[in-house]
Parts: structure tokens; C-alpha cells; sequence
């Protein structure tokens, strides 16, 4: 089934049970009974299991925004011996220093799938960033691309949360707070420092979204009011599940931009409870009310925002994730594609199924581009064409799903990203041809 025959009234079983709601605290047991009650950390936790706070924010965090969840397990996570450095030649962390930021205008293939058994971790590529992971500002943009199952490792990074967006491929998610089966069309968020496993039945690629600033929000809805956009009760926690394994497991760490290991006795997703508001999820982008103009004029991409990471700019977001989905164009005497614009964020567009609306070719599913700070962009000459002299009547677009991040800084990109076998080399050549203006 392709992103545009779901519906919007399909759900899971988690969402009808009422399991989720963004920002909501849950507590959640495997086994009934494991859950400590009238306080977080008693004396002796029910079958005497561990209890462990894992803080998404700083204690002090004002209540609107702290995040935090108590967990109770098998082991203490502390129970590992010390971390080594490991490689990994595709990985990258910002600030990247080489090679320097530019304003050109980049669009890249996908990435193919290898031939090669390979991973979720083994298939991390880096792209681009900006940031600072040490200072706890920027996003980090990679892609993956894999063929088998992690396998008796772990994954977790201290650098930021993790926004998978699968583009092919249905990705089996195992996690400290239980499971979550993420297929295209949905999203899934790790939180930063949370440890995860991801399982694969064949060749899977999409990005990995690393946010190292503010936690994903939702974001205001201001004159819109109270609903539209993204709801909370959408987004699906894990259901609760846990391993009692005794035998080694890789724990690989992302930490101040580099990779480390250590060697486990026992398989990390030993939580057999939990509460708290700091959580896995998922969500269903079909399920995004998506708000457009009934008048006239091609609204701002930001009706289109799903999650905002404010920055410490009022209105200037650290990052910002939107979706281009099916939607009703009927905007009077107006060009209704994107319009030519110069933006002072930055965007990276990644297109999982279909066509964008504002090109007529070259930007095919798995691939990606980039229009850093102030750098013009807008449709190319067969978009512009069409939709100048298009009869102008109600539609709607069911030709694809596209998606951005839209960023407050210049996206720095990696040497692979700059000159690698993905890059096409001819992207200008979009804008080329466009006639001049006759003035009378």
C-alpha cells in the first residue's frame, strides 16, 4: 500500500486503546505488578527490580517542558564495564570544519541499498549539520540504508534525539520502553540517550534526524486556534515489552560526535515498567491536518510545521520538521506551486513517495536537496509554466509526499555530501531557460 491510498482514519490498535498522546505522562507494565507505586524510587521496587530516572531535560526545567521517566529493570544500565572508541568512516558530528559552508543550491540520488549485509548503524551516512553537539544547538541530517537486522547490539545517542523517517522498508524498532513497528509513511522519535535496536525484513533506507538542540515540540497553533496541524492523541507510544537475556550484547554510544562500545552481559531492554512523559513514539503523517488558504495566495510553508525545536531566537527555529502531503488546492489568481523565494532558514527537502509540486522531474523518491540561508530556489520552468497558465479550479494533489527541515543556521555539509557519487552535478541547470519579462 503506497503513503497516498492510506487514510487518515486507519489506526493502530495502540491509538485506539488511547496509548500515546504527545506530552502525556504513561506509566506502562509488562508484567502486572512491576510498577512502583507512591513513589518513584522505594526501598525495594516490586520483584526486586532496579529503579533508574532518565532525564531528557535539566532538573530544572520548568514543568511545561521537563521531560523525564522512571524506569524499573532487571540490571542497573550502569552495570558495564569501560567504553572504547569505535569507527565508523560514514558518521559525522557538527561543527564540521571541512569542507567550508557555501550558498550553492545541492541535490542528491538516494542512497542505494548495499549489496553487502549491512545494518541500521552499519548504514548511517552522514550528510550535512550545523550546530554544536557539545553546546546542545543544531541538527544533524543522515541517511541509512541497510538490508538486515541489528543483531546482538544496541544503539543510543547522548548527542540528540533521533527522528526516523523511513522511506522504503518497514522498520521493527525494539527500545528500552518496549516496541514500535514504524513502516513509510510514519515517523518514530527516540529520545536522546535512549537505547534502541532496529530490525529489518529486507532492504530498508530512509534519513535519521538527529535534533541536538530543544526537544521536538508541537508547535503553536496561534490564530488557528485549538486544532489543526498534528494532534497529540496521535502520536503512539511502544507497547510495553522486555528481554530477560543472558548472554553479550554491543551497546554502541554516540557521544560528543564520536562512537564508543562497550560490551553488555545481558540485552539492554530489560525495563519491565516504566512512567513518565520521556518516551518512544510514532506517528501516522496521514494523520496531519494539513491548514491551506481558501482565498488566494500560496500560504508559508511553517501551516505545514508537524515538530518545531525552538531555538533561543523567538520564532527562529533550531530545527523544524514539515511534510508536503496530499492536500486541496484552491487558492483564486494565484501561482500555486511554491512560489520563487530567498529564505533566511535553511531547508533540506527529502521526498519519500511521488513528486513534489514544484518540480516536474529529477527529484525522484529517496533523494534529497538543499537551499541554505538565502539562497534562491523556487519551481523550475515546466512547473512554472503549467502552473501560470493552468485553468484554475479546485484539486487535489495526490502525487506525493515530501518532507523538510527547516533550520535556523547554514547547513554545513560533509566531504561525501560535497563531492560524493550522489551529488547531481547539473541542479542549477533547474532555473535555467526561464524568459525574460516584457515591459511594455
Amino acid at each position: 500500500m503506497t503513503v497516498q491510498e492510506r487514510r487518515p482514519a486507519e489506526a493502530s490498535l495502540a491509538s485506539r486503546a488511547g496509548w500515546g498522546g504527545l506530552g502525556n505522562h504513561l506509566e506502562a507494565e509488562a508484567i502486572p505488578g512491576a510498577l512502583a507505586r507512591g513513589r518513584n524510587s522505594p526501598q525495594r521496587p516490586p520483584f526486586g527490580l532496579y529503579a533508574e530516572q532518565l532525564s531528557g531535560t535539566a532538573f530544572t526545567t520548568p514543568r511545561a517542558d521537563n521531560r523525564r521517566s522512571w524506569l524499573y529493570r532487571l540490571r542497573p544500565s550502569a552495570d558495564h564495564p569501560p567504553f572504547r572508541p569505535a569507527d565508523h568512516p560514514g558518521l559525522a558530528a557538527p561543527p564540521l570544519a571541512e569542507p567550508p559552508a557555501d550558498p550553492n543550491r545541492r541535490r542528491w540520488r538516494p542512497l542505494p541499498v548495499p549489496d553487502a549485509p549491512t545494518d541500521f548503524l552499519g548504514g548511517l551516512l552522514t550528510l550535512l549539520a550545523n550546530g554544536c553537539v557539545e553546546e546542545g544547538t543544531g541538527v544533524s541530517v543522515h541517511l541509512y540504508a541497510c538490508n538486515r537486522p541489528m543483531a546482538g547490539r544496541a544503539f543510543a545517542s547522548a548527542d540528540g534525539e533521533i527522528l526516523l523517517v523511513p522511506q522504503e522498508g518497514l522498520l521493527s524498532l525494539v527500545t528500552e520502553f518496549g516496541s514500535l513497528e514504524v513502516p513509510p509513511g510514519f515517523i518514530a522519535l527516540v529520545p536522546r540517550g535512549v537505547r534502541f535496536r532496529v530490525g529489518v525484513d529486507g532492504p530498508a533506507r530512509g534519513w535519521a534526524i538527529e535534533n541536538h538542540g530543544s526537544p521536538f515540540r508541537l508547535p503553536e497553533l496561534g490564530p488557528i486556534g485549538a486544532n489543526g496541524l498534528a494532534s497529540p492523541r496521535d502520536f503512539e507510544a511502544p507497547a510495553p515489552a522486555f528481554e530477560d537475556e543472558d548472554r553479550p550484547h554491543e551497546l554502541v554510544l554516540k557521544w560528543g560526535g564520536r562512537l564508543f562500545t562497550t560490551t553488555l552481559a545481558h540485552s539492554p531492554f530489560d525495563v519491565v515498567a516504566w512512567h513518565g512523559n520521556l518516551w518512544p513514539w510514532r506517528y501516522d503523517l496521514a494523520r496531519f491536518n494539513t491548514m491551506g488558504t481558501v482565498s488566494f495566495d500560496h500560504p508559508d510553508p511553517s501551516i505545514l510545521t508537524v515538530l518545531t525545536s525552538p531555538s533561543a531566537q523567538p520564532g527562529a527555529a533550531n530545527a523544524d520538521f514539515l511534510i508536503f502531503p496530499p492536500r486541496w488546492l484552491v487558492a483564486e489568481d494565484t501561482f500555486r506551486p511554491p512560489w520563487f523565494h530567498r529564505n533566511v532558514m535553511s531547508e533540506y527537502m527529502g521526498l519519500l513517495s511521488g513528486t513534489y509540486d514544484a518540480r516536474e522531474g529529477g527529484f525522484v523518491p529517496g533523494g534529497g536537496s538543499l537551499h541554505n540561508r538565502l539562497s534562491a530556489h523556487g519551481p523550475d520552468l515546466a512547473t512554472w509554466r503549467r502552473a501560470s497558465a493552468a485553468d484554475l479550479r479546485p484539486e487535489k494533489f495526490t502525487g506525493g509526499l515530501a518532507f523538510m527541515v527547516e533550520t535556523v543556521r547554514p547547513f554545513r555539509l560533509t566531504r561525501f555530501a560535497a563531492a560524493g557519487p550522489l551529488v547531481e552535478p547539473d541542479y542549477d541547470g533547474v532555473w535555467a531557460g526561464f524568459p525574460k519579462a516584457r515591459i511594455p
